[in-house]
């Protein structure tokens, strides 16, 4: 039985995520009744990638939840990619992984026992290269599939890196090329080269430890990833959580090239769209910024890589860490500027 699993969903991965103005809205009409302890270190306050409660002098519980509609037809690689998003939220902020809680909707009627059981095993293969066990989950019968992880991790308090704290002057280091979203936009619209295809999986399912070690490096100030809303969206959150603006230069941003040749003709995702819609208003481009920039600026990246706020100093160690651990397209894109929580984009 031939399964092409993104044929069940209407979106695809990080892509998923509702709109950053529609999400936006929603909270802000939600939530604030109950008592914020303080030993909640990080809550909804500033977006970041996940909540931390502290729970002693020596330790901090890092805790997150990420899933999605198919972002591949592969349902092995549907798993590793969907289990690999979902562990860097923990890595993102400077913590190690302890256990993950498998979660699983699945179109019983419409897919084969054994294709749901490849992408629980997918998962289970990502946790496992992590040194953490799916100690459990939660199932349901739904119209599309989904499947990700509540993820758990432990941070020293000392060592917790928020999307919130850059400081002016630091220096901005990207760990993964940009071009996910186009690359699944061109699979499932059957162009997708086989190399295409092989870059794409090799940058989703390349987990993000280097977060656990860059959050022990002094002069690294702040630490998010860069997921569905895009370089632009997840930067913009950066600034406002830390009070400044940045600024990006464009050609320094490493892309996957096969989704720059396809943003070129003009292929994009639905979603980078509807980020520009919600966030375009708080980008500042260039004179002549073409719509495939925008679109790479945009562009949801499922399992993207950490973004980075350090003082100067601390470039070189931050790519060595990278780069030791297999990272080797990191890249320094631009750095964080006194001013309004805007983004400045330049041509070089």
């Amino acid at each position: 039985m031939d399964i092409r699993l993104t044929r069940f969903s209407h979106g695809g991965g990080c892509g998923c995520k509702i709109a950053p103005a529609v999400l936006a809205d929603i909270l802000r009409e939600a939530g604030g009744a109950a008592a914020i302890p303080p030993q909640l270190l990080v809550g909804t306050e500033t977006a970041d990638d996940a909540a931390v409660y502290q729970l002693n002098d020596e330790q901090a519980l890092v805790a997150t939840t990420d899933f999605f509609t198919p972002v591949v037809d592969d349902p092995y690689d549907f798993g590793r990619i969907a289990a690999t998003n979902a562990l860097s939220d923990v890595y993102a902020m400077g913590g190690r992984p302890i256990l993950a809680l498998a979660v699983v909707g699945m179109p019983l009627a419409k897919l084969p026992r054994e294709v749901i059981r490849d992408i629980l095993r997918g998962g289970e293969v990502v946790c496992a290269a992590a040194g953490i066990p799916v100690a459990g989950g939660h199932s349901i019968d739904v119209m599309e599939p989904i499947y990700g992880l509540v993820a758990l991790g432990l941070v020293h308090p000392a060592r917790l890196k928020r999307n919130s704290s850059a400081r002016a002057g630091d220096v901005l280091v990207l760990g993964k090329p940009l071009g996910v979203g186009i690359l699944g936009a061109a699979l499932k619209k059957e162009r997708l080269s086989a190399e295409g295809y092989a870059r794409m999986l090799h940058w989703t399912t390349r987990l993000n430890t280097p977060g656990v070690s860059l959050a022990g490096l002094e002069g690294v100030h702040a630490m998010t990833d860069v997921t569905g809303f895009g370089l632009a969206g997840h930067l913009l959150e950066m600034c406002r959580g830390s009070g400044l603006g940045a600024s990006v230069r464009f050609a320094d941003l490493p892309l996957i090239p096969e989704a720059l040749a396809f943003a070129r003709e003009g292929l994009a995702t639905g979603a980078s769209s509807r980020n520009w819609a919600g966030y375009g208003q708080d980008v500042d481009v260039p004179a002549g910024f073409a719509d495939w920039q925008r679109t790479l600026l945009c562009d949801p990246q499922t399992s993207g890589g950490l973004l980075v706020a350090c003082a100067p100093g601390a470039i070189g160690a931050v790519l060595r860490e990278l780069r030791d651990g297999g990272f080797d397209e990191s890249a320094v894109i631009g750095q964080m500027e006194a001013g309004a929580p805007r983004l400045r984009v330049v041509a070089a």
